[in-house]
């Protein structure tokens, strides 16, 4: 690796037009793109990548959250309108906060899995109002907030053995593969081998995913710069195509309808301030307590996950300044709350722009700007059909899974913990999961060879707050 010096002194000959014309600007001094061996042009690229890969959430988030919020006076298609707005916002003002403060090139938005979490279970569920569910996501806002403040959270992460953290990336990898194939319906599901093949030489949408999935390769193969973005574009163009030609009915691939929007979301904002006033303490503490460990180990995991795909871990497996992502993360679930929106994350979606070179804030920068620049025009990215974004999941899914080479498989307390890290994040749709899984069999397995000195207490303590957390989650409590 070239050090500062060496990469201070890059030749101008070899710069991008695109760094030449914004050299008078502070964009390469704010987010020391030469000391990250990176460019604008490449930075915005990455970015726009992010960006159109995690779109869907603008849609899909108002979809879920709106199956559980009512607003009197208001339909349900114009509460939707006002979660879509408030996504958009929660997401930019989170991913201008991790470009501005930590420059890395992570973007961040309501996490899927979560924003489930809060409607079918939390409101639908446990019958809790959507305000005081609300209020539980503020609360752990700033509990997040705090921890992140002081190191804390930084702390409990750089305590995972080193077995999980090396096997998250690839955990995510088949996560996301495995996510990509089953919303382009190249797989589907099964009765009876829980998941096959799908109808991939007669369903449009398996069809034109693979061969959206075939450009990409070609132009990464060939060196492409943008191959995941041009991949996108170009497969959400066909789709349209191929539509408006007739070929395939409008609602096959491409969206049934498209949305009115209107701006007015006063209704959510501060909403959760009523939530405080009809609280069950009991339920209030659930809650929260299960918001806090799933976003606070999803978010871990898509960090080292993505830093590790990206090349950013040092050698002991850690983030260097994590505390600052970290509290970029907690700012936005806080901020997300406050305007009526669920838990804020970072989200994995972030390693298709890290695969394009992203590697500062001016990457997360991009991301924030493309959502608010949305805002006027979000009819448009619903136009975008959702399988063609996942495209970028499916690639760069399988690119994580060189990751697996750091495991040193020969030994049973890497094998065990960071097999069970890998499979348990696709086969239950939580990165969170895998990593509870992986930090219950360490110790375990340790303790059992007599290592009793590898074994922190730390390390202990959170394998035992992770029994209680799969109690919780998987049946034991009940309301």
């Amino acid at each position: 690796m070239p050090d500062d010096d060496e990469l201070q002194t890059v030749s101008v000959n070899r710069r991008s037009l695109t760094d030449r014309l914004f050299d008078s600007s502070r964009l390469i001094e704010t987010f020391e793109l030469h000391r990250h061996g990176t460019t604008i042009q490449t930075e915005i690229v990455a970015g726009l990548t992010t960006f159109l890969t995690m779109s869907y959430i603008i849609v899909v988030n108002p979809a879920i959250l709106s199956q559980a919020i009512t607003i009197p006076g208001y339909t349900t298609g114009e509460v939707f309108q006002m979660l879509a707005i408030t996504t958009i916002l929660a997401s930019a003002l989170s991913c201008l906060v991790m470009a501005l403060y930590a420059n890395r090139p992570f973007g961040l938005a309501p996490g899927m899995g979560l924003n489930a979490y809060f409607a079918v279970t939390v409101v639908n569920g446990l019958g809790v109002p959507w305000q005081t569910a609300l209020a539980a996501v503020f609360v752990e806002g700033l509990l997040f907030t705090a921890l992140s403040a002081v190191g804390l959270r930084r702390t409990v992460i750089e305590l995972f053995p080193q077995p999980v953290k090396y096997a998250i990336g690839a955990g995510i990898g088949l996560y996301l593969l495995l996510l990509g194939l089953i919303e382009t319906q190249i797989a589907v599901g099964n009765p009876d081998t829980l998941i096959a093949l799908g109808a991939v030489a007669s369903d449009p949408v398996a069809l034109v995913s693979l061969a959206g999935v075939c450009a990409i390769v070609v132009l990464y193969t060939r060196g492409t710069t943008g191959a995941i973005l041009i991949g996108i574009g170009a497969t959400a163009l066909a789709s349209w195509g191929l539509t408006i030609a007739g070929v395939v009915e409008q609602g096959v691939l491409t969206p049934a309808s498209m949305p009115e929007m209107q701006y007015n979301v006063m209704p959510l904002v501060g909403s959760f301030i009523d939530g405080f006033a009809a609280v069950d303490p009991q339920t209030f503490i659930i809650v929260v307590f299960t918001f806090f460990f799933v976003d606070f180990f999803d978010t871990a995991g898509t960090l080292l996950g993505v830093a590790q795909f990206g090349g950013f871990l040092d050698d002991d497996g850690n983030l260097p300044e994590m505390d600052r992502p970290l509290l970029a993360d907690a700012i936005g679930t806080t901020f997300g709350a406050a305007i009526g929106t669920s838990t804020v994350t970072t989200v994995v979606e972030s390693s298709t722009g890290v695969e394009e070179g992203g590697r500062t804030g001016l990457t997360a920068f991009v991301v924030g700007v493309a959502f608010l620049l949305s805002l006027p025009v979000v009819w448009l990215i619903a136009a975008i059909p959702t399988f063609a974004s996942y495209l970028g999941l499916i690639f760069v899914g399988l690119l994580m899974f060189q990751n697996v080479t750091d495991i040193e498989w020969d030994r049973a307390e890497w094998l065990i913990p960071s097999g069970l890290t890998i499979v348990l994040m696709p086969l239950t749709a939580s990165i969170a999961n895998g990593i509870a899984a992986g930090l219950i069999s360490y110790p375990l397995v340790k303790l059992a060879k007599g290592d009793h000195d590898d074994v922190h207490v730390a390390q202990l303590v959170m394998a035992l707050l992770f029994v209680g957390y799969f109690w919780v989650t998987a049946g034991g409590y009940t309301h």
